[in-house]
């Protein structure tokens, strides 16, 4: 396949041209990442302007992902868990819209008929990111660009791997339905080039990290891109979900584990 190919993919949903369904899909776009991703950005936004502003340097400061949102151990459990089921329902919401508007889940690859292949390619697509990723991780936390990220700061619990592995899931889910399956049909649906909509969708997708740094932005930019030219060309989503879900896992469950067993781990 020639590279112009993959720069330029083929578009599969029509522009939609009347004026008064146009203007409803920007109001629904607007609501739903108000609700969503696009809220999480602009507090995600303001996190980053507020570690800049405080004396120590980016890299001298922390912030997790996974934190207790509880004392007892149980009530952090529940919480943990309706934490993944409020991100599991975001995807959902964008699955149903889409639904409404005559989008079936095949026609965003959400379909059943391909697991194994969509498996497969989601294994590779996750090392084909997750490597080069943590790389980049490093390099801009010692360029002083990037906070120091704690994956997990969970006690030492029976349900910590299970809670961090749905937790995975759960992330996943919403960041590749909402942002590439969602999104990114919707600009279609107004107009917009393939390629313009796929940078507007991995900006949306580096925004909700701004929290992490520098690096934490440029890294899912990054992912964005390469995430959504997959789903522009292949029209499957699958891989995307089940690529994200292992490198989360790895991030979350492997950061549980080897915290305090490895030197170079915070």
């Amino acid at each position: 396949m020639s590279l112009s190919a993959w720069l330029v993919p083929q578009r599969r949903t029509e522009p939609i041209t009347d004026p008064g369904e146009r203007r409803a899909i920007v109001i629904e776009l607007l609501i739903v990442l108000t609700v969503t991703l696009g809220l999480s950005g602009l507090r995600s936004l303001l996190s980053l302007l507020d570690s800049l502003l405080a004396p120590e340097p980016l890299a001298d400061q922390q912030v997790a992902i996974n934190v207790p949102q509880a004392a007892d151990q149980l009530i952090d459990l529940l919480r943990q868990l309706l934490s993944a089921v409020q991100l599991f329902a975001w995807g959902a919401l964008g699955l149903y819209l889409l639904w409404r508007a005559g989008i079936r889940l095949r026609a965003i690859g959400l379909d059943r008929d391909r697991l194994g292949r969509d498996t497969l390619g989601g294994a590779g697509l996750a090392a084909l990111i997750g490597i080069p990723g943590l790389g980049l991780y490093f390099l801009a936390r010692a360029a002083g660009a990037n906070l120091t990220v704690l994956p997990s700061t969970l006690g030492d619990t029976w349900w910590r791997p299970v809670v961090l592995t749905i937790a995975a899931a759960a992330n996943a889910w919403a960041e590749e339905v909402l942002v590439v399956g969602y999104v990114i049909t919707r600009l279609r649906q107004l107009g917009w080039h393939e390629n313009g909509s796929l940078v507007a969708a991995a900006a949306l997708r580096g925004s909700y990290h701004l929290y992490q740094g520098f690096g934490g932005f440029v890294g899912n930019f990054v992912m964005g891109l390469v995430f959504g030219r997959v789903w522009q060309r292949t029209n499957r989503l699958w891989p995307l979900v089940i690529a994200h879900t292992l490198l989360d896992v790895v991030a979350f469950v492997g950061y549980a584990l080897l915290r305090g067993q490895v030197s170079w781990l915070p």
